[in-house]
């Protein structure tokens, strides 16, 4: 086997060794529940509300957006912590010691963002399905919707999240991170429909992956009545593919060019720097 061959296995060997800590861990499994939990509730409550001229449940309509939201987190704040986390404990630079060292650790992130992308979705779609009325997945088509949505998202996101932490040595400057995120999800049509929204705010919000993968949740989840509230009465898949892919590419273009940068800069006495200052501010 070739050397590539040997490190995505080497890559997804490790991929699963985090996901089984993670499922083994009940810190980890707090963590990964208390978001989805008060999702629910909140959603649950609001289940006797409806949008102005429709049936549809304000829980119903806003509980696919917050599944494109924890899809984009998951890609977003997921892999960017992580590799901030790992780029300080040293971990970054025992994989980039072995050969291919780096690219078997980015094959297990990716197999690790995947996994929690998904288990962040199911966490909340399952339960929803049998709390909210008009919340339902009624046939193949939406089925496959559903699928081709979570993995566009991913693939869109998790380059990005990787850009982002490459950029940072420091895991607390998520919060730097989170305040521009949090501010999308604001505008992006997660709790309420985008329409109500100022038109210069609606054209930002499309911009970025969130608001396109709320979209393409509520198309697979919602009836089609729903679209009425969306921009232009539809669901635009062919936007939606545009803009995703647009940020596929950029991502995949520009995620190995600053990874390497990184790793080129990570050495022994720059994590030593690291950790010597972590122990000042403990101190």
């Amino acid at each position: 086997m070739n050397a590539s061959g040997v490190a995505i296995r080497a890559g997804i060997r490790r991929g699963l060794a985090e996901i089984r800590q993670m499922l083994t861990s009940g810190p980890d499994l707090l963590n990964v529940l208390f978001f989805p939990t008060i999702t629910l509730i909140v959603m649950y409550f609001l289940r006797d509300s409806t949008l102005p001229g429709t049936d549809i449940s304000v829980g119903s309509a806003a509980m696919p957006g917050v599944l494109g939201m924890q899809v984009a987190f998951a890609g977003l704040v997921g892999v960017s912590a992580s590799l901030m986390v790992e780029r300080e404990d040293g971990t970054l630079l025992r994989a980039k010691a072995v050969p291919n060292g780096m690219f078997g650790y980015l094959v297990g992130k990716i197999i690790v963002g995947a996994f929690d992308g998904a288990l962040a979705m199911l966490i909340v779609l399952i339960p929803g399905l049998f709390l909210l009325d008009g919340f339902r997945i009624e046939s193949l088509n939406a089925w496959l919707t559903l699928a081709w949505v979570l993995a566009l998202g991913l693939i869109a996101t998790m380059p990005i999240g990787a850009m982002i932490g490459s950029l940072s040595d420091n895991p607390r400057n998520m919060g730097l991170v989170m305040l521009p995120l949090l501010g999308l999800v604001a505008i992006s049509g997660v709790f309420y429909p985008i329409t109500a929204l100022p038109g210069w705010v609606q054209f930002i919000a499309q911009l970025f992956p969130i608001y396109w993968l709320g979209l393409g949740m509520r198309s697979a989840l919602l009836p089609d009545a729903a679209a009425a509230v969306e921009i232009g009465g539809s669901w635009r898949y062919a936007e939606m593919i545009g803009v995703l892919g647009v940020w596929i590419v950029v991502g995949l273009i520009f995620a190995p060019i600053l990874l390497r940068r990184m790793a080129r800069r990570e050495s022994g006495s720059t994590v030593a720097a690291r950790r010597d200052r972590a122990l000042q501010r403990v101190q």
